[in-house]
């Protein structure tokens, strides 16, 4: 049986960028669009070789946004896609949208040729907070984009809300979610805003813009979880949840540490035990592919002990966690160490185990980028005292 594989498409293009917006993205370059396409086609040309005895078996077009780059675009990448790759006949293929550039035909469009799941950006049911953000739509746009894809036979719609804006408050945020739980989506994605420095909203912040506090994000992330739950959505990612059958099956490869590949500036691959990324340059990529020289970034190999790391790392994000045999079984590292950590953490209520598996609680969501490091320095620490003695025994003596 083929082993399975992602394929991620960055599309770098906006109508306009976001405040708080820190992707790969640029406003004012439509005229490049067909130039970057070419790049694209060749890029996977040349790389679809590699892939043989693989199936793809998720296809994600992210961005920027993928809907404003044509739906005539996106058919002929899938075309291409279907003809150079083993494309596997159920396989999760997902465009991101932003409302104001979809319409029922175009859906329709794109439902025929494949794609199965779209991904909304639609971040507030507040047109106010939309326009404090410089978002490019309002929420009726929302409301028309959720009609236009059901009336196109999507079955599967994920909606992607932010907490913590600016001027927000929580019983603002529970009208937001309630109005988005009326569209009935398959899938949520509730992201806690996150000021990245140079963008214009670190530029407000530093000129005393005030946003929700932490202790005011933390009541709207747990309420949250307990209100996606009472309707039937699961939580099983930090920020993800979803009705049963619809996690993100692409987003699911990258925290489990399963292989993809990336297409585009910006965008990365974890594939054949290398980790590679290509540059954040538009004309660097579309020169770089189509005439030659170098797109790659960054690129290592990444060793088992590493892997060790991200497992901790990655798996934790997710409410199925770790378990010990499958860490001792896949990386020979003692898990006794770890767990006597995660049975301090269970005692604070930040983690709970189910036989041999640990994951974190919603409560340890909240502080997990502080217990997961805690949780790497000790897995440093013990990779340490095992490879301190090989050292010693192979040393020459110096008598």
């Amino acid at each position: 049986m083929a082993e399975k594989l992602g394929l991620y498409i960055h599309i770098p293009f906006c109508r306009s960028k976001c405040d708080y917006c820190d992707f790969y993205s640029l406003a004012g370059k439509e005229a490049r669009m067909d130039d970057y396409q070419k790049a694209l086609i060749a890029h996977m040309k040349e790389t679809a070789p590699l892939t043989r005895g693989w199936q793809v078996d998720t296809v994600y077009f992210g961005g920027g946004t993928p809907s404003y780059y044509g739906e005539k675009r996106l058919r002929e990448l899938l075309k291409f896609i279907a003809r150079r790759f083993d494309l596997a006949k159920d396989a999760e293929i997902t465009v991101e949208c932003n409302p104001d550039s979809v319409e029922r035909k175009m859906l329709l469009s794109l439902r025929r040729a494949g794609v199965n799941r779209i991904s909304l950006g639609v971040q507030s049911a507040h047109d106010c907070e939309l326009h404090n953000l410089h978002r490019p739509h309002d929420f009726r746009q929302a409301q028309r984009a959720v009609s236009a894809a059901r009336a196109a036979k999507i079955g599967n719609i994920s909606l992607d809300l932010i907490y913590g804006l600016p001027g927000q408050d929580l019983e603002g945020w529970k009208d937001t979610v309630e109005q988005a739980l009326s569209l009935a989506p398959e899938h949520l994605s509730c992201y806690g805003l996150k000021v990245e420095p140079g963008t214009p909203l670190d530029d407000r912040v530093i000129r005393g813009e005030k946003l929700p506090d932490d202790d005011q994000q933390a009541d709207m992330y747990l309420w949250t979880v307990e209100r996606l739950a009472a309707e039937g959505y699961r939580q099983y990612e930090i920020s993800n949840f979803a009705r049963a059958g619809y996690q993100s099956r692409h987003n699911l490869k990258y925290w489990m540490g399963r292989p993809y590949i990336g297409f585009g500036p910006g965008a990365h691959s974890d594939f054949g035990g290398r980790r590679y990324s290509f540059q954040r340059d538009l004309e660097g990529y579309i020169s770089g592919v189509l005439h030659g020289g170098t797109v790659i970034d960054e690129s290592e190999l990444i060793p088992q002990r590493e892997r060790g790391s991200e497992y901790l790392m990655l798996r934790l994000r997710t409410t199925r966690g770790i378990e010990e045999w499958e860490y001792r079984r896949e990386f020979f590292l003692n898990f006794d160490p770890i767990e006597q950590k995660l049975e301090e953490y269970e005692r604070q209520g930040w983690a709970e185990r189910h036989d041999r598996r640990w994951n974190l609680t919603p409560k340890g969501f909240l502080v997990s980028n502080q217990l997961i490091g805690d949780l790497l320095s000790i897995q440093e620490e013990a990779t340490l005292e095992k490879t301190l003695p090989r050292l010693k025994q192979g040393r020459p003596d110096k008598e």
